[in-house]
């Protein structure tokens, strides 16, 4: 309980796959199931945690054969099952609690306790709607002893406690005899797991219908089958958390869309949110971020274990962030996971208040300091990740977070070792018309890599120089307006001094312009510096322009310089503005080109090292295709 483990800043932007045990609460499922089924089970994939052991070594006590080789479980079904004449002890294990109870009930009794701050959890609605279905029960806390089988029926509980009483109480439905016809009540929380619950019951055979607030749970068991348990969800928003906050990539195999758990709506609806890139499979999902988050407001309710994770994301936001909809994980968790983030964010500096149904946090840079994990592992897993950025955190009692990843700091550790000093960089260069911003996008999309739009950048000085009524030739004034301007390039917007201007850079005036402006070698000074800052603290990117490859990234991963005869670019060109009079459209671009080759500061060349496509004639599927197959070769 005295140790500290000190977490310290990352050096560099994140370049990591990371692979995580099995989800703790499929895992749990999945085991009541097969110690209930009928004929023999393999898990695969399981998450060894002192909350799994937990349930392993309860069931074990009941009678159920069950071996565990690595992260595989194989265990021998129901044909055991007894009563135990000894106490199960759930240590700090909430869903062994309370999925151990029905299944007490249906042996015919026994006493189940666990550590003292699992005691201190509320098991009342669970333990009132045993005792509609039959059974004696003493007691609404642990230690909890059960007296009498259950057979099933009709039985009503309050869901706005937590899902666990739901599940608890489906899981061992099918095992009962006359089945289980149950009705929620109150405002349900963390319906995702209740659905997993559902799903994993049917993978194994059981009948489950809903009819509104009903469930409907057919009698007859289930059949014992081999079954693969997924990445934990929740674990997977530390990793995912650390790349939106440090910067880089992050990816988690096994873990994608078809997952069953509602925690992986985490990366699309917080960090995605928030500004960082999600890339969402089948089956698995990528985050990069750039270190720079924005204050958001969002509703938490269906993935309440996130929250702490969150708060450690809104610390280090720009900007105000709330979190509702998790007033009742005030209680009912190991910990109190809103007011305990705000006691701790406090330590370091940074000010938030627990509000009626959640918090809010006001984002800033934390501070050095020691803060306290209240023997709740998901409190000493997100407040680590405080430590990644700006100053060091120290983390007590860091061995909490045993209960359900033993392996946390060494993932930790793996993910610092795969830091980048220097960005992975695919520059384009090329003239007017040759297919870059096009190409740049969907290789972008392609390779799961950020796509700067350099050409809006400068874009968007030209249009601070506008407004600011500079003449075009007044390269002073221009610089100091290059200076001075605030340019934000996101995924589909670009913001300037705080207001969106995607749509004004495209005004005709600036486009007019824009040429002028990009000459000015103080300009460019300005701009070629924020695109490094831009690349780096992404970790990668994808960037074209006229002399990225020779000026801005001469040291890029991969260098490509398109080009493509006058007559095609013009062609191109005319298609895309409508314009009927080709021969103009060939001189404007063959102007454009002698002005950009020519220019004093960086004119347009082919950089030493590039790889010359020629895309007439070429589709862009092609084009696409080619230089995909020359970055896998280049990346390193």
């Amino acid at each position: 309980m005295n140790d500290v483990r000190r977490v310290k800043p990352i050096e560099g932007t994140l370049d990591a796959t990371v692979v995580l045990p099995g989800s703790k609460s499929l895992t749990n499922r999945a085991l009541i199931i097969a110690a209930l089924a009928h004929g023999e089970s393999r898990l695969h994939g399981v998450g060894i945690s002192d909350d799994t052991e937990a349930m392993i070594v309860a069931l074990r006590q009941l009678g159920v054969s069950i071996k565990v080789d690595g992260t595989e479980v194989h265990v021998g079904g129901s044909d055991g099952l007894m009563m135990s004449q000894e106490p199960l002890d759930a240590r700090m294990s909430g869903t062994s609690s309370r999925f151990l109870l029905p299944v007490l009930a249906l042996v015919g009794g026994g006493t189940i306790d666990g550590h003292a701050q699992l005691r201190s959890r509320p098991m009342g609605p669970l333990t009132d709607a045993l005792r509609s279905l039959g059974s004696q029960v003493d007691g609404d806390h642990l230690p909890i002893a059960i007296d009498g089988a259950v057979t099933g029926g009709p039985v009503t509980i309050d869901s706005s406690v937590s899902s666990q009483f739901v599940s608890a109480l489906l899981l061992a439905g099918p095992a009962m005899a006359q089945g289980l016809e149950l009705k929620r009540e109150g405002e349900a929380v963390s319906t995702p797991y209740i659905d997993m619950t559902i799903a994993v019951m049917a993978a194994f055979g059981a009948t489950v219908s809903t009819e509104g607030a009903n469930i409907i749970v057919s009698p007859g068991g289930y059949t014992g089958r081999s079954y693969e348990i997924e990445p934990d969800a929740s674990t997977a928003t530390y990793p995912l958390a650390a790349a939106a906050i440090v910067g880089g990539r992050v990816k988690v195999a096994g873990l994608g869309s078809t997952s069953l758990q509602g925690d992986t709506d985490f990366s699309e609806r917080v960090l995605s949110a928030m500004g960082a890139d999600v890339t969402m499979n089948a089956d698995s999902v990528e985050v990069r971020g750039s270190g720079l988050l924005d204050g958001i407001q969002v509703d938490l309710a269906d993935m309440s274990d996130t929250a702490p994770t969150f708060a450690a994301l809104a610390a280090n936001a720009q900007g105000t962030s709330v979190a509702t909809g998790i007033g009742f994980i005030k209680e009912g968790k190991e910990s109190n996971r809103v007011e305990n983030p705000i006691t701790e964010l406090a330590k370091l500096g940074i000010q938030g208040h627990v509000d009626d149904d959640g918090f809010t946090i006001v984002g800033g840079e934390p501070s050095d300091g020691e803060v306290d994990t209240y023997d709740d592992h998901r409190m000493a897993m997100s407040l680590a990740l405080l430590g990644l950025v700006g100053e060091p955190v120290s983390v007590r009692d860091p061995g909490c977070t045993a209960k359900t990843f033993p392996g946390f700091w060494d993932m930790l550790d793996e993910l610092a070792a795969s830091a980048r000093q220097v960005p992975l960089v695919l520059a384009i260069d090329g003239p007017a018309g040759s297919g870059k911003s096009t190409v740049a996008k969907m290789l972008a999309e392609r390779l799961g890599i950020p796509h700067l739009d350099t050409g809006a950048m400068y874009r968007a000085v030209t249009t601070a120089v506008l407004r600011a009524d500079v003449p075009l030739d007044d390269h002073a004034a221009m610089g100091d307006a290059a200076e001075r301007a605030d340019i934000t390039v996101g995924k589909n917007t670009v913001h300037l001094n705080g207001e969106d201007v995607t749509a004004a850079i495209r005004e005709p005036d600036v486009s007019s312009a824009v040429s002028a402006v990009a000459a000015v070698p103080r300009v460019r000074r300005v701009l070629v510096e924020s695109q490094r800052q831009w690349a780096t603290i992404r970790g990668a990117a994808v960037i074209e322009g006229r002399d990225i490859g020779t000026a801005v990234f001469p040291a890029a991963t991969l260098k490509i310089y398109l080009e493509a005869t006058v007559e095609e670019r013009a062609r191109r060109r005319a298609a895309e503005t409508g314009d009927q009079d080709i021969e103009a459209v060939k001189q404007a671009i063959a102007a454009r080109d002698e002005f950009d080759m020519s220019r004093e500061t960086d004119p347009l060349t082919v950089a030493d090292g590039a790889h010359v496509v020629d895309t007439t004639g070429q589709s862009i599927p092609e084009v696409i295709e080619a230089i995909t197959s020359l970055w896998e070769k280049h990346r390193v």
